[in-house]
Order: C-alpha cells, then structure tokens, then sequence
C-alpha cells in the first residue's frame, strides 16, 4: 500500500489493466468517518475518465459516493456512453468487494470557440497566504485526512456566525501533477459551509458532488495554494446544498462545485 504521507499525485495513480479497467491502490490515513475522503475518492474516479479520453479535457463530472470506499485496491471501470465530433460522455464505476461504492458520469470535451472566454462572477478578495497561519487540524474534531492538507483560514468552524467559508487550501505533499483531479481534491477537502453556522460538530457527509474545471495552471505558482470559497445555499431534512469555487492567487477562477450533504444525527 502507498504510504499516507507519498505526494498526492502518487496516491491518485492508476495501472491501466485493459479494456477501460483501472487499479487503484487507496491510501490508508486518509479516512473521513467510515471510508475514505470523498475527495481522494473523485480524484481517481477523474483519473479513470481522462485516461480513457486522453485528447479531451474534463468539462464536468457528475457523482455519488454510494458506500463507504476502503483503503486497499480498488477497481475502476469505464463505460463509454458516446463519442461525438468535439465531446465524449463516459461512466466510472469505483468497486470494491464487489459493490460499487462511487461512479460517476463525465463530459470531455475538445476545446471550441474561444472568442465567450470569461468568468460571470466576481472574484474573492485574496488575502495573503503566506501571512496566515496554518490550522491545527486534528481528530477528533477534524476527519484523519485533514492532517494531509495545509488549511489556512480566517473563518472558523462552530463559531455560530455566516454560512460562508473560505481560505486557502493545498495538500502538504502536492506532487508535481496540477490538474482537474488535483482540483477535485482540494474543493472538495474544505468542511461544510453548515459547520459555520453550527455550534458543535455533527457528522455529515457529501452524497452527491458536480464538478467542472475552469482554469488552467499555466503562469501560476505550483507551489502556491488555491483560495477556496463555500457558500450554503439551503437545507432541508437533513439535506444541505452548498456552492464552492476556487480560485489562482492571480484571481482567476479554477474550478466551480456543488454538492448535496445529508446531516447524519
């Protein structure tokens, strides 16, 4: 098994084994609650998909984390739903012991016209990373894997304040890979906007996460982390929708997500 600690790029590597199968081999110490981080867990899933397609670009990805994926292998399976002119529509499944435990449906796409490039929404104002310190993040008020990312942050959970959160985010031990994979992981690492209103922990967990990558790397620092924001839009029966963006130290905008997050007590 991959040490917990190897850099991320390591972590989320895949052996193709034919026939749009995949071998994953899942790092234990990166648990959030029974399985492991959703995050890692999209980023393999991601992998799966852009190396079935390697002449298109991610453009969204659609998933569920339907059980709660282990450390140890796993297998990954591809199903290519159609290909057209400029855009290919594939499936991932993630299965272990049998059961799928997450799948996921992905657009890639060639790029098109340029000439609409832009982003409609306003940009953060960025504070200066390098000035912040890094959070303390430790079980058990934190999940495991948190201790695998550097969080810093203004904005503090439990505090009973704005459901917004936001700050900077990467992991410690990133590798030289900066992709959507490497994206999917760092938007999705951030707690709830839900905590920010909440007065004390309480077990939650994301059902359901839509992706689409934005940006580009080109001209960042690789060093540098990515600013995150998370706004909750609403709940309802314990089922809580939240928005997240993250962004370049530059401000350009990297990635948009959404997720549904069932409140479990």
């Amino acid at each position: 098994m991959v040490p917990a600690d190897a850099p991320f790029d390591v972590l989320t590597a895949l052996t193709s084994l034919g026939d749009g199968r995949f071998a994953a081999d899942l790092p234990d110490g990166w648990q959030q609650g029974r399985g492991l981080f959703g995050g890692i867990v999209t980023a393999v899933l991601v992998r799966a998909l852009e190396a079935s397609a390697p002449d298109r670009a991610l453009r969204s990805l659609t998933s569920e984390l339907c059980g709660p994926t282990q450390p140890g292998p796993a297998e990954l399976r591809v199903e290519v739903l159609r290909v057209g002119s400029a855009v290919s529509t594939l499936a991932v499944r993630l299965i272990q012991g049998g059961e799928v435990q997450a799948h996921g449906v992905g657009v890639l796409g060639r790029a098109r016209a340029r000439d609409l490039d832009g982003t409609r929404v306003s940009g953060p104002a960025l504070s200066d990373w390098r000035s912040m310190d890094r959070l303390p993040m430790q079980a058990p008020l934190a999940p495991t894997f948190t201790q695998y990312f550097d969080f810093r942050s203004t904005r503090f959970p439990f505090s009973g304040g704005e459901s917004v959160t936001e700050g900077w985010i990467r992991p410690s031990n990133p590798g030289g890979l900066r992709d959507a994979a490497f994206l999917a992981a760092c938007i999705d690492a951030w707690w709830p906007a839900l905590f920010q209103i909440e007065t004390r922990p309480r077990p939650m967990a994301t059902i359901a996460f839509t992706f689409q990558p934005q940006g580009d790397f080109d001209g960042l620092d690789p060093e540098a982390p990515l600013f995150h924001c998370g706004t909750l839009v609403a709940n309802r029966d314990g089922y809580a929708v939240e928005f997240r963006e993250l962004w370049g130290h530059d401000g350009r905008l990297m990635a948009t997500n959404q997720q549904t997050i069932a409140v479990i007590a």
